[in-house]
């Protein structure tokens, strides 16, 4: 893509520039169906003119906004290259990544197309992929670190992406077996009432991890990958006594253990091992008075070689876009109605 900066200084620091799209990518691919890209480019730079005519891009406006839009479609053209398609989210969040890199948001900063074309585990047609800078620093220290925390709300990603390493491990023969484990806190972690086998008795805390594990895997593969012990699905009391080898180690819910539940976890690794920790701290289940292991350890761990804190924020939530609206037209209704409640 080349650009033809011109009257950069004219009339009150007013810019234009013109970026000439290559003829090997169709316009469609740079401004989407239905200009559905462009819109969404429009719409962040609402004081700034976007035209296009044949397979030229001209922008005009501030000359800080003109420059961020040419960096954006410098990243599009990047990822495009790759033969990854452009989304108006992964649009919405270029945009996002290269505003925060400008306001001195992150040191060492990944440009938009490296963070949108990191593969983690291609299945079935699909490609996981992290979808924000913080996901991908996430998931770069999983591969760096024997110990990782991933600690943020829900919806960040958090073990999904975890779980997309630990499929990726297996497959490249890193590991020998998965291991997926949450406290069972509804149940005090005795699960002796509830009728049928184990894997019945367990089911209602694990489904969230099965469900992710049919994302990822052939759905017919996993019954025999469980029966052979390839991947194990257990209440993290059931981690007790063991030394666990040549195994990824997820443990999800971490805020829900209590700090001897932590140790004894953690105090579970063995070698060539590696182990994720996952959980939301603003989300306590434990009953009252009982301390949260997830916020002690970070206390306890700070500073210690091959361990990892990721923290993932409010930003990293990565859902379907008609929600991130659903949430804003909740918001803008308790504030019209002052109502305060948070759902």
């Amino acid at each position: 893509m080349t650009h033809t900066p011109t009257a950069q200084q004219s009339a009150g620091d007013r810019a234009t520039a013109r970026i000439t799209v290559p003829a090997k990518h169709p316009m469609v691919t740079v401004l989407g169906s239905g200009d559905s890209l462009l819109r969404v480019i429009e719409k962040a730079f609402p004081s700034a003119d976007i035209h296009v005519r044949g397979n030229e891009i001209s922008a005009s406006g501030s000359a800080a906004d003109v420059a961020l839009i040419q960096r954006v479609f410098d990243e599009m053209m990047l990822v495009l290259r790759t033969g990854q398609p452009m989304t108006e989210d992964a649009v919405e969040r270029s945009i996002a990544m290269l505003r925060a890199s400008e306001n001195g948001g992150a040191d060492g900063q990944e440009t938009p197309a490296e963070v949108l074309t990191q593969n983690i585990l291609s299945n079935r047609g699909r490609t996981i992929r992290p979808k924000t800078l913080n996901q991908k620093r996430y998931v770069d220290a999983i591969d760096k670190h024997t110990i990782v925390f991933g600690i943020g709300p829900a919806g960040t990603g958090k073990t999904y992406l975890a779980m997309a390493k630990a499929v990726q491990a297996l497959q490249s023969k890193q590991v020998t077996r998965i291991i997926l484990t949450r406290p069972a806190v509804e149940a005090g972690e005795r699960l002796g009432f509830l009728p049928g086998t184990l894997y019945e008795k367990i089911d209602p805390y694990l489904r969230p991890l099965y469900d992710a594990l049919h994302d990822m895997l052939d759905p017919e593969s996993i019954p025999r990958l469980m029966a052979a012990g390839t991947i194990e699905v257990a209440p993290l009391a059931y981690m007790r006594g063991r030394t666990l080898n040549d195994a990824f180690i997820i443990l999800d819910e971490a805020q829900n253990t209590n700090p001897e539940q932590m140790k004894m976890f953690l105090t579970r690794l063995g070698f060539d091992s590696k182990i994720v920790i996952t959980g939301d701290v603003t989300q306590i289940d434990l009953p009252g008075g009982t301390k949260s292991g997830l916020r002690q350890v970070q206390e306890i761990l700070d500073g210690v070689d091959d361990v990892h804190f990721s923290r993932l924020t409010s930003q990293d939530v990565v859902r379907h876009r008609l929600v991130g609206r659903i949430v804003d037209a909740y918001e803008q209704y308790d504030s019209r109605n002052g109502n305060e409640q948070r759902h």
